[in-house]
C-alpha cells in the first residue's frame, strides 16, 4: 500500500440520517461543502435508495430477519436469568435498575412477613414495573424494538421462575462469585441489546438517552441509576452488601458495553481506484443513512488516481458497509478505527 497524498478538491456528502430529514427544507440545495455538477441527481438517487431501504425495512423480508433474532434473544434472556438466580441471588446481593428495585421490594415484603410460597415474586414485580417503561418507549423507539423487548422481558420473567436458586453460594469466594455474576448477566443483556431488543427497566431509558445524547451509553446510564439505588440500600442493609452489589454492577456494565456493538463508534477509511463511485455512494448513503467525505488523492509511488472515503458508523454497521463496498470494488482497501469519540451531529442507532 503506497502513501496517498490528498489534492485540493475535497467534497463532503451530507449525513443522510433520518433525524436530519427535517433540516432538508431549510437547505437551499446542493451538498454541504459546496455545489458540484450532478448534485441534484445524486440527491434524488440517494432519496430513492432511502425509500427502497425503508420499504424493505417494513416488508416481509425484514419481518423474517427480525424473527431470526428471537432465538438469540431467548438465549440472552436465559443467560441473564441464570446469572441472577444461580450466582447473584445466593449472595443476597442486588442487581441494578428495575430488577434491583424488584429485589428490594421483595426483600422488604419478606421482612414484613409477607411471603408467596415458592413463587419468586421479584421476577413478577420486574415484569409489572416494566410495563409503564415499555408504553413510554413505544412512542419514542421503533415498534419492532418494543415488541422484541416485550418478548425478552417475558422470557426473563419465565426463566426467573424456572431456574432454581441454590441454598448456598456456588463459590466460597464471595468477590469472585460477584464478578462472575456481573459478567454473565452483562453478557446476557448485551446479547439482547445486540439483537435490537432490551431487557427492560433502566436500560429502556438508557436506550433513549444514548440515542439522543453524545457520549452516553447503556452501561453508563445503568451504572448511574444503580448508584442511586444502592444509596437507598445503604440505609437498609450493611455496607458490604452495597459494596459487593456495586462491584457486580460495574462488571455487568462493562460486559454489556463490550457486546453491545451498536454503542461503539468506528471510523472507516475506504481507498478505491474506481473511476465512477457514484453507485457506491448512493448505496451507502441510501441504505445506511450515513454521510461520506470523499478525498481525491494519488499514490506517491504509482501516481495512480485514487479516491478516499471517510465514513463514521457504529461497529454494528461495519459488516454491512464492508459488503456494500466490496459489491462495487472487491479490491478496495478498507481500514477500521474502532472506538472513536465523535462530537457533533452523529446519529446513534441502538435499535
Amino acid at each position: 500500500m503506497t502513501e496517498n497524498r490528498p489534492t485540493h478538491r475535497v467534497r463532503q456528502a451530507e449525513d443522510r440520517t433520518l433525524s436530519m430529514q427535517k433540516d432538508r427544507a431549510e437547505r437551499s440545495g446542493g451538498w454541504h461543502g459546496g455545489p458540484k455538477s450532478g448534485s441534484q441527481n445524486l440527491e434524488s438517487e440517494v432519496r430513492a435508495q432511502e425509500a427502497k431501504a425503508e420499504q424493505a425495512d417494513e416488508g416481509m423480508q425484514a419481518a423474517r430477519q427480525e424473527g431470526m433474532k428471537l432465538p438469540l434473544i431467548f438465549v440472552g434472556a436465559f443467560v441473564y436469568a441464570f446469572g441472577m438466580n444461580y450466582f447473584l441471588q445466593p449472595l443476597h446481593l442486588y442487581a441494578g435498575g428495575m430488577m434491583g428495585y424488584a429485589q428490594l421490594i421483595n426483600t422488604l415484603l419478606n421482612m414484613a412477613g409477607i411471603t408467596f410460597g415458592g413463587v419468586k415474586i421479584y421476577g413478577i414485580l420486574y415484569y409489572i414495573m416494566n410495563v409503564p417503561a415499555m408504553i413510554l418507549c413505544y412512542r419514542r423507539l421503533r415498534h419492532r424494538f418494543v415488541f422484541k423487548t416485550v418478548f425478552a422481558v417475558t422470557c426473563i420473567t419465565i426463566f426467573m421462575q424456572l431456574i432454581p436458586i441454590p441454598a448456598e453460594p456456588v463459590l466460597e469466594d464471595r468477590l469472585a462469585e460477584c464478578m462472575i455474576a456481573g459478567i454473565i448477566c452483562g453478557a446476557g443483556i448485551g446479547v439482547i441489546l445486540r439483537m435490537g431488543a432490551c431487557d427492560g427497566g433502566m436500560n429502556l431509558f438508557g436506550m433513549v438517552i444514548a440515542s439522543e445524547k453524545q457520549g452516553a451509553s447503556i452501561g453508563k446510564v445503568a451504572l448511574l441509576s444503580n448508584i442511586v439505588l444502592y444509596g437507598f440500600c445503604l440505609f437498609i442493609f450493611d455496607i458490604p452488601t452495597v459494596i459487593y452489589s456495586l462491584i457486580y454492577s460495574v462488571f455487568n456494565s462493562v460486559a454489556c458495553d463490550k457486546i453491545h456493538t451498536q454503542n461503539i463508534n468506528s471510523q472507516i477509511l475506504v481507498v478505491t481506484k474506481l473511476k465512477d463511485t457514484k453507485p457506491m455512494e448512493v448505496n451507502v448513503m441510501g441504505r445506511l443513512h450515513r454521510g461520506m467525505t470523499e478525498i481525491d488523492a494519488s499514490g506517491v509511488f504509482t501516481g495512480e488516481d485514487v479516491k478516499i472515503f471517510v465514513i463514521f458508523v457504529s461497529k454494528y454497521e461495519v459488516n454491512r458497509l464492508r459488503s456494500i463496498i466490496h459489491l462495487y470494488d472487491p479490491k478496495a482497501f478498507i481500514v477500521e478505527n474502532e472506538g472513536v469519540n465523535i462530537d457533533g451531529n452523529f446519529n446513534k442507532r441502538l435499535t
